[in-house]
């Protein structure tokens, strides 16, 4: 019998603690608005270089593309419009998608 009142008790403590600890934590909490418009403006920092690479990226993989579908193209393999598509596709992406980004952040 004492050992199921201890048992309560102890839940009761817990309980409590969580429900002091739930009533406190909103105060620590940072606003969201600020936390929201800090994490925009380091991305608005940060996001020229990137986008310079991006569009690095993008020409590097329409070069070895260009290069994969001169080297079939040559073979007289049959695939080489699956490769201009897949490359041609894969270099717009990587240059348009920062174009998209930077609208949407300005």
């Amino acid at each position: 019998m004492n050992n199921k009142f201890q048992r309560r008790e102890a839940g009761k403590k817990l309980l409590t603690l969580c429900m002091i600890l739930l009533a406190v934590t909103p105060v620590f909490a940072q606003g969201g608005a600020t936390a929201i418009s800090n994490a925009a403006n380091d991305i608005k920092e940060y996001w020229d270089p990137i986008k310079l690479i991006l569009k690095a990226v993008g020409g590097l993989v329409g070069f070895i593309g260009g290069l994969r579908v001169y080297n079939k193209w040559t073979n007289g393999d049959q695939d080489v419009n699956k490769e201009i598509l897949g490359y041609g596709g894969a270099m717009i992406f990587l240059i348009v998608v920062p174009e998209f980004v930077t609208a949407f952040f300005a």
